[in-house]
C-alpha cells in the first residue's frame, strides 16, 4: 500500500512542495528514505520510529520504502519527520488514507513525539496559499508566524499524538487565529539622536542618508562617536511597510534567526560583523546556500566598523550586490539568489594610531603608513559611497551640555515625508528611493538649472568625479531637495551635496 503527505522543501527563499510518499512492502528492512536526502533526513528513519512508538503507535515490521518527490531537489533538514510519520500511520492503516488530502505538513519529530520548531515557516506557508493547499500542519512555536499568511488555516501541532488524535476526530486543533499586522507593536531605537551630544554636521549627514537610502563612510578618531551615530540611524529610518516586513521576516525566517515571540520583523535590521568575517559569511554561502550578512541587512543597515580591518577579498564581494541589490551564489547544485538592499554604513579612523588631524593628540604615524591605511579601501568601492563624513572629537562645552539634542521622532518624520516624495515620484517605476535611480533616472529626475550646471563643471574637473561619482552627487542632491521639499534642484542643494563626496589628502 503506498500513501502520499505533502510537505515542502526551502530552495533558497523559496518554497518548493515535496510529496512523501511511503510504501508498505513484504519481508523484513526496516525504512529506507529515497529521493536525495542529505544526512539529517536519513536520520529521520529513527526519530520517526522512537516517536511512533514512545507515542502508542504500532511501528510496521515490513520494509517501508520512503520516497521523497521531485528526486532532484535536494531534501535537507529535518522538517520531513512528521509528515513521514503519518505516512507511516497511513500506510499501516492507523490512519485512514485520505485525511491529508488537502493539507500541507512540516515539523521536526522528538524521540517522545513531540514536534520541535523548524526553520522557514513564512517562505513555507507562502507556498502552501501559492499551490492552493486550504491547511497548513506546523509545530506550535511557528504558528504565529506562518498565521501572517492570509487565505489559510495554520493549526499549531505540539506532538504527533495530538496531530493524530485531531485528525481522528477525537480532539480537534483550533487554527491559528490570523495576525492583523496593524496590531504588531511598533519598532524602537537602540539609541536617540537626542542623547548624542554635539555632531551636527554629522546628524545632518545621516538624515540626508536616511532620506535617500544612501551609503556612508564616518571617518574619525577613537571615541568620537561614529558607532553610537552608526547605531541610532535605524531609528530615523522610515517605518516599514507591510511588504518589507515580510520580505525581511522571510531572509530571517530561512536564516533561524527570528525570536520565539517575534512573528513579524517590524524594525529595520542593523548588522554589524566583525572585521574577521569570511567573505561566504559576508555576503552568503556554504555547500547548500543561506543568507549572509548583507541579505540579513536587507532594508535595514550594514554597520562595518573599523573598515581598513576587513579584508580586501572581504571588501570587494560588497561591490556588484551595491549595484544590483541582490547577491546570486552559485553552487554546481544550482543558483541562489538572496535579496541585500542595504544602507552601508562604514567607519575609520584616519590613520593607523587614529589621531591623523585631531586637534588635541598629536598623531604618530609617517605619512608613507596613512597612506598605505588608506590604501586598504580601494577607489571603486570608494566609489560607491555617497556621503562622507568627518567626525572629530567632541569638545567638552558640548559634552557638559546637559540639554537635549532633536529626538529621533522628529528627525523621522522629516525622512519619511522625503521618503513619501519619492514613492510619488517611482510610483511607476518599481523603485524605492533615490539611492536606487539608475542614469536613465537621474537623467530625468535631476536636472540641473545654469548656475548648477556651472557648479557641476566646476567641482566635476576638481573632485575628478567618475561617471558613478557624478551620478550620485545628482542623487544625494535630489535627496536633499526632497528634504527641503522643493520640486527642483537649487544650487545650494548640490553645493551641500558636494561637500559629502569621499575625498583624501
Amino acid at each position: 500500500m503506498t500513501t502520499r503527505v505533502y510537505s515542502c522543501a526551502l530552495l533558497g527563499l523559496e518554497g518548493v512542495i515535496v510529496e512523501v510518499e511511503v510504501d508498505r512492502g513484504r519481508g523484513y528492512g526496516g525504512m529506507v528514505i529515497v529521493g536525495l536526502p542529505d544526512t539529517s533526513v536519513q536520520e529521520s528513519r529513527e526519530r520517526v520510529s522512537s516517536a511512533l512508538r514512545n507515542s502508542g503507535f504500532a511501528v510496521p515490521r515490513q520494509r517501508l520504502t520512503v520516497n521523497l518527490a521531485p528526486a532532484a531537489v535536494r531534501k535537507a533538514g529535518p522538517v520531513y519527520d512528521l509528515p513521514i510519520a503519518l505516512g507511516v500511520l497511513m500506510a499501516s492503516g492507523q490512519l485512514p488514507p485520505d485525511v491529508m488530502e488537502d493539507a500541507l505538513v512540516v515539523g521536526e519529530l522528538a524521540l517522545d513525539g513531540r514536534v520541535r520548531h523548524i526553520r522557514g515557516a513564512l517562505p513555507i506557508a507562502a507556498t502552501a496559499r501559492q499551490q492552493g493547499f486550504r491547511r497548513l500542519y506546523v509545530p506550535a512555536e511557528d504558528a504565529a508566524q506562518a498565521a501572517l499568511i492570509p487565505d489559510i488555516e495554520v493549526y499549531p501541532v505540539n506532538s504527533l499524538g495530538q496531530l493524530v488524535a485531531h485528525l481522528t476526530g477525537r480532539n480537534t486543533l483550533e487554527p491559528h487565529p490570523p495576525l492583523r499586522l496593524s496590531e504588531l507593536p511598533p519598532a524602537r531605537a537602540q539609541v536617540d539622536f537626542a542623547d548624542i551630544k554635539g555632531q551636527e554636521h554629522a546628524k545632518r549627514a545621516l538624515e540626508v542618508a536616511a532620506a535617500g537610502g544612501h551609503n556612508v563612510l564616518m571617518v574619525g578618531p577613537p571615541g568620537a562617536g561614529k558607532t553610537l551615530l552608526a547605531r541610532a540611524l535605524p531609528g530615523i529610518l522610515p517605518r516599514m511597510m507591510v511588504d518589507e516586513a515580510l520580505d525581511v521576516t522571510r531572509i530571517y525566517s530561512v536564516a533561524d534567526q527570528i525570536p520565539p515571540d517575534t512573528p513579524l520583523m517590524t524594525w529595520r535590521p542593523f548588522r554589524a560583523p566583525h572585521h574577521t568575517i569570511s567573505h561566504a559569511g559576508l555576503v552568503g554561502g556554504g555547500n547548500w546556500p543561506q543568507p549572509g550578512e548583507i541579505s540579513l541587512a536587507h532594508r535595514g543597515v550594514l554597520f562595518l566598523d573599523e573598515l581598513p580591518e576587513f579584508s580586501p577579498r572581504v571588501l570587494e564581494v560588497l561591490r556588484q550586490p551595491m549595484e544590483d541589490r541582490v547577491v546570486t551564489i552559485s553552487r554546481a547544485q544550482g543558483s541562489v539568489t538572496f535579496p541585500a538592499n542595504f544602507m552601508l554604513v562604514a567607519a575609520m579612523n584616519p590613520c593607523p594610531c587614529g589621531y591623523y588631524g585631531d586637534a588635541v593628540r598629536a598623531c604618530t604615524c609617517s605619512p608613507a603608513a596613512v597612506h598605505r591605511y588608506r590604501r586598504r579601501i580601494s577607489g571603486p568601492l570608494l566609489d560607491r559611497i555617497d556621503i562622507y563624513i568627518d567626525v572629530p572629537r567632541v569638545e567638552y562645552e558640548k559634552l557638559g551640555d546637559h540639554r537635549r539634542g532633536e529626538p529621533s521622532e522628529v528627525i523621522q518624520a522629516r525622512v519619511e515625508a522625503a521618503r513619501e516624495r519619492q514613492r510619488e515620484r517611482f510610483r511607476d517605476t518599481g523603485l524605492t528611493c533615490n539611492a536606487d535611480m539608475g542614469p536613465g533616472e537621474v537623467e530625468r529626475y535631476c536636472r540641473l538649472d545654469a548656475a548648477g550646471e556651472a557648479l557641476m563643471q566646476q567641482a566635476a574637473r576638481q573632485l575628478g568625479l567618475t561617471a558613478r561619482g557624478y551620478h550620485r552627487v545628482l542623487k544625494v542632491a535630489r535627496t536633499i531637495a526632497d528634504l527641503e521639499g522643493s520640486a527642483e534642484i537649487q544650487a545650494h542643494h548640490l553645493a551641500e551635496a558636494l561637500q559629502y563626496r569621499p575625498k583624501w589628502d
